[in-house]
């Protein structure tokens, strides 16, 4: 019973330990310092304004100018961008606008949306419109041939796509806002690119301001919470081995019994 009490304290204080480990490991450190707002937007894929998780960003524009602003996204994690659109007075528009937000990935590949609305329509009247577009989760290897999204620099693409021509000028104010979570490691797979699909790698060229990366680095792809209950399940694993032995083998050989039975 003694050993049985020991093994059952031992298993508690492990589990235990086992939890703060994958708490830790699950939770970025906090930072206390608000990143700055960003004031502006660019017009182009190479002029894209860096936009690092988590950054507001503004920008003062005319109605029909494409808005484009640059952000990482590592291994694991997955996207969502926001974005709200604050437009003219009403009196001075004579239909409805439809805006979209697009999210494109270091290849300038499209990324469809797995959540979110990307698309809307603002009535006349309206004095705004917020869009949205979760990416699905970001994986550190893929097959060539395949459209998954890769680590590298994203790119948010905010415009009008239904305008009536008379609206064509007017002033409108944009807000973007990119948020990440972690998607575990049930999403993780093996292997990892070479390099992060961002401008500029693996040449001399000038990098433009689009090329961010995360504040700590790319992660590379070889680290995922299945190492923790990889662990875990060697630590349980055996704590059983010694619990079923302990309760097992018994007290030793019964008094009644002679020598050399």
């Amino acid at each position: 019973m003694r050993t049985t009490r020991v093994v059952r304290r031992f298993a508690v204080m492990t589990g235990a330990a086992l939890l703060a480990l994958t708490g830790a490991a699950g939770s970025a450190a906090a930072d206390d310092d608000t990143p700055e707002k960003v004031t502006e937007a660019g017009t182009s894929f190479r002029t894209a304004t860096a936009l690092r998780i988590d950054q507001e960003a503004s920008a003062e524009a005319s109605t029909g100018d494409y808005l484009y602003w640059a952000f990482p996204v590592d291994a694991g994690q997955r996207a969502t961008v926001h974005a709200t659109v604050k437009l003219p007075d009403a009196a001075a528009r004579h239909a409805a606008s439809t805006w979209r937000v697009d999210v494109y990935d270091g290849l300038r590949r499209r990324q469809a949306c797995r959540l979110g609305t990307p698309a809307k329509t603002a009535a006349q009247d309206a004095a705004s419109v917020s869009l949205s577009c979760s990416l699905r989760t970001v994986r550190s290897w893929s097959e060539q041939w395949a459209n998954d999204p890769l680590p590298g620099t994203y790119y948010l693409r905010l415009t009008v796509t239904d305008l009536k021509a008379d609206d064509l000028g007017l002033p409108v104010r944009a807000e973007a806002k990119v948020t990440a979570t972690d998607a575990g490691g049930a999403q993780a797979v093996d292997g990892s690119l070479a390099e992060p699909l961002v401008p500029g790698a693996g040449s001399d060229e000038q990098r433009t301001a689009a090329a961010v990366e995360p504040e700590d680095g790319w992660s590379g792809g070889w680290w995922s919470s299945r190492w923790v209950w990889t662990a875990a399940g060697g630590v349980l694993a055996a704590l059983a081995g010694v619990g079923g032995y302990a309760l097992t083998r018994g007290s030793g050989r019964p008094a009644r019994v002679p020598q050399g039975m």
